[in-house]
């Protein structure tokens, strides 16, 4: 390499460590954080003795002087099934917590979904981040069903009733039916403009989630739109401190059409369906999760999903449904639910390629001894498999390239002093011996979607968390193994960064300088990559590459082929052909 090549080596490598080094920062601060917030809950936790409270807020479409909501006592009840336990609170008429029975949280005990909550799930509003209160709590055992009810002082009767499955032979897991049931019991037509139900709040779980994770998403028309959490603060540039655009505190669309609404964490999530009638706008809100003796900001989001205002004639009822889903993106549920809710795990540009392998490593983790790590090995394997005639045809050109490099010396010393006579006569070479220069770098462009359908599906696929696999305790986090003055000791990203420089010395040498700089810094790049990430990302490119390297240890010691210009080959081919023709 030049020397300009060093020094972007050099400050490549320094990059990674101030950025590793304040990743590490932000990490600790959260898992300070999480540790003190379950302390915390353990001494504030809810009680179900009831409390009296005030609220005097309007219900949905009446001004702030027409209704004032009595005194009502706070309750909670609690619903479970096989994988959840709902508890739902009067007053507000909605889900307070939603705990996962099948996940582990951060700290003992399970996930706990709008555990740092601002807005109940399901809860009325008229404003973003306002919910109305004053509704009066009953339980159907039977039914396995909460209903809410409250009377305005105009005559209209709002009831909410939450169904929680009893059977998941007839309803999804993670799933509940709503139904909101409006009444006129006056004797003239009521009319509401329009309100919101919540769709509850979501924030970090593990403290080595990304911002970007913490989403609020919603469909319309076959298509998803959303935000995370870092469209709310104040843009500008990076180092120079000039300001973009000043902070937004709450996100609004409006949409005729839209199907559901949705808050999400990194594996995680809670989805609002609107199924008779469609919604017609939406809203999130950031928020702070900062509570007495936390350790930095962590921020959770939260919004509501708008409906339709209506009119009643006295006596007239009017019937909304909904289906609320409170639980982990795992994908082979949510392509059950409708319409369009897989669109939560967020794969992104090469989607189709992560629920390929998604797909895939699910299909293989139940024939290979129910292990991810396992899978992701074989997933690997049959990967470079399908490929190796692809990467033969790459080695071959590298190698016709690597005997082409005495006359590409001879070309650089005759044409040293004119850059542009050089590149001409270059590629006159590579025209007369048939030498594709790139030919080399095709396997790897080909991977390069693989590779980054493996980033997005690993970084929001549920199934990997907590599953172990030789000395990595879980797939889904990277392998920390020590901590060096603070610094994680991640064993496996430096293990791939390994093979890939043992992949690079033993390939042959095209000659190339800007292919031979791209192979220089490949090794930095993708340990920068996944250095903090998923650890079953680095397991997947660490196979990869020991696959690669004995695919070219069986083709290294073949003999370098003999180069013929073009002319001469059509020379022998013309004249083996007229030989056969005159053949009797």
């Amino acid at each position: 390499m030049d020397r300009n090549t060093w020094i972007a080596v050099g400050l490549s490598i320094v990059g990674l460590i101030v950025w590793q080094q304040t990743f590490v920062k932000q990490a600790n601060e959260r898992r300070l954080a999480v540790q003190q917030a379950a302390a915390q809950a353990a001494i504030t936790a809810p009680t179900p003795a009831s409390t009296p409270i005030a609220t005097a807020t309007p219900s949905p479409g009446t001004s702030s002087n027409e209704t004032v909501t009595p005194l009502v006592e706070r309750k909670t009840e609690t619903l479970t099934t096989a994988d959840s336990e709902y508890v739902f609170q009067s007053d507000t008429g909605g889900i307070n917590s939603v705990r996962l029975f099948q996940h582990v949280g951060e700290v003992e005990g399970n996930v706990i979904l709008n555990a740092d909550k601002d807005l109940p799930i399901g809860a009325f509003g008229t404003t973003a981040g306002q919910i109305i209160g004053g509704f009066e709590m009953s339980v159907d055992k039977a039914a396995n069903a909460v209903i809410f009810q409250k009377t305005d002082s105009d005559g209209l009767v709002i009831e909410k009733r939450f169904v929680v499955a009893t059977s998941e032979a007839n309803v999804q897991k993670y799933s509940l039916k709503l139904e909101v049931r409006f009444r006129n019991t006056a004797a003239m037509e009521l009319s509401r403009s329009g309100y919101f139900l919540s769709t509850g709040g979501a924030a970090p779980i593990h403290v080595a989630d990304l911002p970007t994770y913490t989403r609020f998403d919603w469909f319309s028309e076959g298509k998803m739109h959303g935000i995370d959490v870092n469209w709310f603060p104040a843009g500008s540039v990076p180092l120079v401190g000039i300001q973009t655009r000043a902070e937004r505190s709450v996100y609004t669309e409006s949409n005729d059409k839209i199907a559901w609404a949705a808050v999400t964490s990194q594996y995680f999530c809670t989805i609002l369906t609107a199924e008779n009638p469609l919604g017609n706008s939406v809203w999130a809100k950031r928020f702070d999760t900062h509570r007495a003796g936390r350790a930095g900001e962590i921020f959770g989001i939260q919004g509501g999903l708008g409906l339709p205002g209506f009119s009643l004639i006295p006596g007239q009822e009017r019937v909304e449904t909904f289906q609320i889903y409170a639980g982990p993106k795992e994908y082979a549920i949510l392509t059950k639910l409708n319409p369009g809710q897989k669109a939560v795990m967020n794969f992104g540009f090469f989607g189709v390629v992560s629920e390929v392998l998604l797909w895939a490593m699910h299909l293989l983790h139940n024939l290979l001894l129910d292990n991810y790590g396992i899978a992701i090995i074989a997933l690997t394997i049959i990967i470079k498999s399908l490929l190796w005639p692809m990467q033969n045809m790459a080695t071959n050109s590298m190698r016709r390239m690597a005997a082409l490099a005495p006359k590409m010396t001879e070309i650089r010393e005759k044409y040293k002093d004119d850059p542009q006579k050089l590149n001409q006569e270059t590629m006159k070479l590579y025209r007369e011996y048939g030498v594709n220069p790139f030919a080399g770098c095709l396997p790897m462009l080909i991977q390069i979607p693989i590779f980054f359908g493996f980033y997005t599906m690993l970084g929001g696929s549920v199934e990997l968390r907590d599953s172990s696999f030789l000395w990595i305790h879980d797939l889904s986090q990277p392998d920390t193994v020590a901590r060096v003055l603070g610094f994680p000791i991640n064993l496996l990203p430096i293990i791939m960064a390994g093979t890939m420089i043992w992949q690079m010395i033993i390939t042959p040498k095209t000659g190339d300088a800007v292919q031979q700089r791209i192979f220089y810094f490949m090794p930095i790049i993708f340990l920068i990559f996944c250095y903090n990430y998923a650890s079953g990302l680095a397991l997947y490119w660490t196979t990869q590459n020991i696959f690669s390297i004995v695919q070219l240890y069986i083709t290294r010691n073949k003999p370098l082929p003999t180069l013929e210009k073009k002319s001469v080959i059509a020379k022998r081919e013309a004249a083996l052909t007229k030989k056969k023709k005159k053949k009797p």
